[in-house]
């Protein structure tokens, strides 16, 4: 069992900080998302930082675990947090995410859901999102307003 999942057992639904990694993958100008299975709205891959691993660490984990993806390298491009990064999840557990947002450079692979946290995935041009998870749209408006050359670059 998971950090976080180890904690529900102790405080319930009652909310928690959580430090993580998430993973954009861009692919000729379009960002991959994974729809969630526990929300029904799409993300990005990514998750929460396990006892002893670092945050790039998580990066690699969660992109392999999510998508069957390896990257090359990682660039960090930003840490988030705050009241956009709070959720409430369709069971009532609370989450404050402090997000590590990674750009993952050198992508191989073939796409495969493999944890059972998605149902699909797919990419996705910023003009035609899906209906995103509160914290992806946080994280995708903060990718457009800082970061939009990412998505002519790859």
């Amino acid at each position: 069992m998971s950090y976080l999942g180890e904690l529900r057992k102790i405080v319930g639904h009652r909310p928690l900080l959580s430090a993580g990694a998430t993973v954009l993958v861009i692919k000729e100008g379009k960002v991959l998302l994974n729809l969630r299975s526990d929300t029904s709205t799409w993300g990005i891959p990514g998750g929460a930082l396990e006892l002893g691993e670092n945050l790039c660490e998580t990066a690699y984990r969660e992109l392999k675990e999510e998508t069957g993806l390896s990257a090359e390298g990682m660039t960090l491009l930003t840490v988030l947090s705050g009241n956009d990064f709070y959720f409430e999840y369709p069971n009532g557990d609370k989450l404050y995410s402090v997000v590590a947002l990674y750009l993952a450079e050198g992508v191989s692979g073939d796409l495969e859901i493999t944890d059972g946290e998605s149902l699909k995935l797919k990419y996705f041009s910023v003009s035609e999102l899906p209906d995103l998870e509160s914290r992806a749209k946080a994280i995708i408006d903060w990718v457009i307003a800082n970061k939009s050359e990412l998505f002519n670059r790859y």
